[in-house]
Formats: C-alpha cells, sequence, structure tokens
C-alpha cells in the first residue's frame, strides 16, 4: 500500500520552518555548556535564562548591562560565507562596553534573526559567541531565533547581544576624577573592530571595485581576512591593572575617539588627542586615501588603531605600562567637555 505523499505544513510554505528550527536548536546545550558554570541553572530552551551570581567579596555589588549588535560587518560574513568570528565579535564588543566601569562578565544572551536558518550558518555563529563567552569567563545562558521571510534578504540574518556583569560600587569606574595634568594611554586595535563598515565597504567594494579575495601589498592576506578580525577584548587586561589606577575608560566603538571619550569627560576637562603618536594600520591609510575621507572625519567613523583608550595620571603611568603594550596618545586640560585633535 503506497502512502500519500505528505502536504508542506502552511507555515513552511510561508517560509517559516518551525521544524527546521527545532531541530537546530535542539543541539544548542551541547555547544553552549562549556561555558556554563556552578551559577549556570537549568538547560537552556526555556522562557528564561537561570543564573545564580556569587557576590561573595563585593560589598555593594551593582549589575552593569549592556546590549549591541554588529552592524554592517556582516555584510562581509554574508559574501564570504565566514560566520565564526562575528559571533566572536559581538560577545567581545558587549564585554568591553561593561569593562570601561570596571565590571567583569556573568552572563550574555543573544539574538539571531534571519530570513531562514540555515544549520551551518547556524553552528557557525554559535562556535563563535561559545568561543568568546568561555575566553571571556562569561556564561551563555539563552538567546532568541526568529525565522522572518520578507524582512531580510535569503542569507542574511542580524545579530543583536545582550550582557550583564558585576562591579563592587566603590569600585566603579565613572571618570569622575579627571583632572588636568592627566594622560590618556591606547590601546591598539588590530582594525576596524565593529564599526565604520559602510563607509569601509563602500570606499573598498565600489570607489576601487576590489572584492573580499582582493589582496593589498600593505595587508597580510586577503581583504576579507582584514576585515574579519575578531574584535578585541580588552577586559582581562583592564582586570590585571592594580585598582584605583585607572581614571576612565572609553571604548573606541561608533563614534571613534571624538564621540566616546566625551562620554567620560567632566564638564571642565577636555581631552587633547596627538593623532601622531602612534601609527596607523594599513587599512585606514587606504580607506582615507582612496575615499578621500576628511581626517577628522576618519576620527569621528574609525578607531584608527586604538580600541580602549585610557585616562590616569602620570605617575600612575609605569604601573600601567608595566602590564599593557599601551602607549600615550594624549592629554587631559581644562575645558568644556570635548575632544581636540592635534594633526
Amino acid at each position: 500500500m503506497t502512502r500519500p505523499a505528505r502536504t508542506p505544513k502552511a507555515y513552511a510554505q510561508a517560509g517559516v520552518d518551525v521544524d527546521l528550527g527545532n531541530a537546530v536548536k535542539s543541539r544548542i546545550h551541547n555547544s553552549v555548556k562549556v561555558t556554563h558554570g556552578p551559577e549556570v541553572l537549568g538547560t537552556v530552551g526555556g522562557f528564561g535564562g537561570l543564573f545564580r551570581p556569587n557576590f561573595r567579596g563585593l560589598r555593594e555589588p551593582v549589575l552593569v548591562s549592556s546590549v549591541d549588535g554588529v552592524g554592517t560587518k556582516l555584510k562581509i560574513a554574508f559574501a564570504t560565507g565566514r560566520h565564526d568570528t562575528v559571533g566572536q565579535d559581538l560577545v567581545n564588543h558587549c564585554v568591553n562596553d561593561i569593562a570601561v566601569i570596571g565590571a567583569r562578565p556573568l552572563f550574555f544572551l543573544d539574538y539571531i534573526g534571519a530570513e531562514r536558518l540555515e544549520p551551518p550558518v547556524f553552528q557557525q555563529i554559535l562556535r563563535g559567541f561559545t568561543k568568546a563567552c568561555k575566553q571571556a569567563g562569561c556564561a551563555l545562558i539563552g538567546g532568541e531565533t526568529a525565522q522572518m521571510p520578507g524582512m531580510y534578504q535569503p542569507g542574511e540574518y542580524d545579530l543583536a547581544g545582550t550582557i550583564v556583569g558585576v562591579v563592587d560600587r566603590k569600585k566603579m569606574i565613572d571618570g569622575s576624577r579627571i583632572k588636568p595634568g592627566d594622560v590618556i594611554l591606547g590601546l591598539e586595535s588590530n582594525g576596524l573592530h565593529t564599526n565604520g563598515y559602510s563607509l569601509a565597504r563602500k570606499i573598498l567594494f565600489e570607489t576601487m571595485a576590489l572584492t573580499p579575495e582582493s589582496r593589498i601589498p600593505s595587508i597580510k592576506g586577503t581583504l576579507a581576512d582584514e576585515l574579519l578580525k575578531v574584535h578585541r577584548n580588552y577586559q582581562p587586561l583592564l582586570a590585571s591593572i592594580p585598582p584605583g589606577i585607572i581614571k576612565a575608560l572609553a571604548h573606541i566603538t561608533g563614534g571613534a575617539l571624538l564621540d566616546n571619550l566625551p562620554r567620560v569627560l567632566p564638564a571642565n576637562c577636555d581631552a587633547i588627542i596627538d593623532t601622531n603618536s602612534w601609527k596607523k594600520p594599513a587599512i585606514f591609510q587606504i580607506l582615507q586615501q582612496a575615499g578621500n575621507v576628511e581626517p577628522s572625519e576618519m576620527f569621528q567613523v574609525f578607531n584608527m588603531g586604538i580600541g580602549m583608550a585610557v585616562v590616569l595620571s602620570r605617575k600612575d603611568m609605569p604601573a600601567f605600562l608595566k602590564v599593557s603594550r599601551a602607549r600615550e596618545i594624549g592629554r587631559i586640560e581644562a575645558g568644556t567637555g570635548i575632544v581636540n585633535l592635534e594633526f
């Protein structure tokens, strides 16, 4: 007896394959449990992630949270079929955002919205999440994966992440102790990190007519290798600095040095940045020249080789430099809370 052919489900015909989603997500637990410590309760897949924090040693624990995305760097992942690095980017970006307040990460949750779930792509993204979370000592305790046909182009998706960390209130870093005479140190980035990709793609792929597989003499590897470098995580280094030395930290993301440093400056202080005090990665020189971008705009769009700015007293600079490869990039002067660039 021949069985009748199974009729495809109506929802799947509309573009949302629930069975595929369930099959893909059923393998999540084994992947993410490597990020779990005894604080994580239950399993991934419930309506909420469970985390029992251990605040021993903290007199007044303060929870610190942040949410962010990866931006149009995802377009490079789509074009190359390389999806593991953007997951790491998202985690590290979020970790850095709370590290500027002095917080250590506790747990992370992700959101993936896609035109359709592609199991190999999903597994690559998940590998990136788990690798970065494990390196950061951060538990991946849950998230949301949504199939939304019509919202995205075929093969495309969007990522967002939320992180929660903790800091002892007396050890919070807020910039309130900054004063004229302090110095600004820069921690190097390894490239664009996760910002400025809309302009970079326009210059590289439209103005210069390059492809992700193009090679440029001043850049090691392909253009895709350069553009997909993983956003650095600075939290472990910052956590190793003796308490009280750091007066302020600025994660150099969207808005770059011009717009991020003012977020931590007192109203009566300016930051003076000597733009010639460090060597810029070659990719930024290429973008400026080929795109005919004004120098001041470069410092408002791209990190220009500085992924984290650190403000501290000059007397404390030797202690910081003893455990880092930071370089002096500027100083604090009396002013009105803005950044001035010296070219």
